[in-house]
């Protein structure tokens, strides 16, 4: 299998991590294993990008890639271009830049990133 190889056996918790980011309605958790960042992002009821996030980017929407998996909640977003899906729990997704995103419904949104993490909520 072509790939990156893994060096080092290393296991971190998201609950001790080596980064915390708090916007409003917002937890960042970013851990760093060997050469990857990981995040956990802990969106609560009510959280827009627009409203939240986009106060410490200062972009119009949200310029990064995603891609991850969502364990609990739920969360539609909305392109650019008018084009729209939700992700729920169980789901994985990839997200193009060029979006907005709110939470659905009174459960938080929990997803864990393979990408963006290193970057996103970041003050510019």
């Amino acid at each position: 299998m072509a790939g990156e190889a893994v060096k080092t056996l290393e296991a971190k918790s998201f609950d001790d991590p080596d980064e915390r980011r708090r916007p409003p309605k917002t937890a960042v958790d970013v851990v760093n294993v060997g050469d990857t960042t990981l995040g956990r992002f802990t969106f609560e009821p009510g959280w827009r990008w627009s409203e939240t996030i986009k106060t410490v980017v200062h972009t119009d929407s949200c310029q990064v890639n995603h891609v991850g998996i969502c364990a609990s909640g739920t969360l539609t977003v909305r392109m650019d271009d008018g084009t729209q899906s939700t992700v729920s729990a169980g789901h994985a997704y990839t997200i193009p830049a060029g979006h907005d995103a709110w939470v659905e419904g009174d459960e938080p949104f929990v997803a864990y990133e393979i990408m963006s993490a290193a970057v996103f909520a970041k003050p510019a």
